[in-house]
């Protein structure tokens, strides 16, 4: 295994500090992730998972504790740097695409290498190498609403990448897929951990999806229950 690429240590994350409802999320979570690793964060709604999400992903602060991501402090960084840390070393898939409904498959791979300030030439062929990559060339003109479920998850897999992150994180990236489509967006993930040495971590609930991962990380009510192997595929 390669260098840590995510090191949590000891993070509580509350919410509504101070209040007779204070209500503690996430209850002293540590959590470590070689690069070049495939790791499932598995666990029901309401375990924990979305609120560790958030902060693997610097979209949320922990309360307490400390976090090093790729060499970066992330509990110290300003929020400018922060928004760099998401741009430049993470990139997201999430359940719903969010893709802009107004854009084609090209010029949505294209938005976070434009919020990079790469070169537009560069760009276009960076989008389009990625859309081949998974296997949307054919559709790069296409508005998200022209695509099916399973055409816009590979397109917002495509733009995850575009800024070649050190990790991908995907937050239930099958759920609103019916199962065909989600073992090829699954297949899809496999590609780019097996071929491109992704660090991918997946955040599921679904014991299925997570058996076909390297390792598999359980959280309930907050807490870590312990890991485990998966198959790896």
């Amino acid at each position: 295994m390669g260098k840590t690429i995510i090191d949590l240590k000891d993070i509580y994350k509350r919410f509504y500090i101070g209040t007779p409802n204070e209500l503690e999320v996430l209850h002293g979570v540590s959590l470590t992730v070689s690069e070049g690793e495939f790791v499932s964060v598995v666990g029901a709604s309401g375990s924990g998972k979305s609120t560790l999400m958030n902060i693997i992903g610097a979209l949320d602060r922990p309360t307490e504790g400390s976090y090093i991501l790729d060499g970066v402090d992330v509990i110290a960084a300003k929020d400018r740097e922060l928004s760099t840390i998401r741009n430049r070393k993470i990139g997201f898939v999430f359940q719903t695409y969010n893709l802009i409904s107004k854009t084609n498959a090209l010029k949505n791979v294209e938005m976070p290498m434009l919020y990079a300030g790469i070169p537009g030439k560069q760009r276009i062929a960076r989008a389009k190498e990625l859309l081949e990559l998974v296997e949307m060339q054919e559709r790069m003109r296409h508005l998200p609403e022209e695509l099916s479920g399973g055409q816009k998850q590979r397109v917002a897999i495509a733009r995850a990448m575009a800024n070649d992150p050190a990790i991908i994180l995907a937050d239930e990236p099958t759920g609103a897929l019916d199962s065909k489509t989600g073992r090829m967006v699954m297949d899809l993930f496999h590609k780019l951990h097996e071929e491109e040495g992704k660090t991918i971590v997946l955040i599921t609930h679904s014991p299925e999806l997570a058996e076909e991962t390297e390792r598999i990380i359980t959280i309930k009510d907050g807490d870590i229950l312990g890991e485990r192997r998966g198959t790896g595929r």
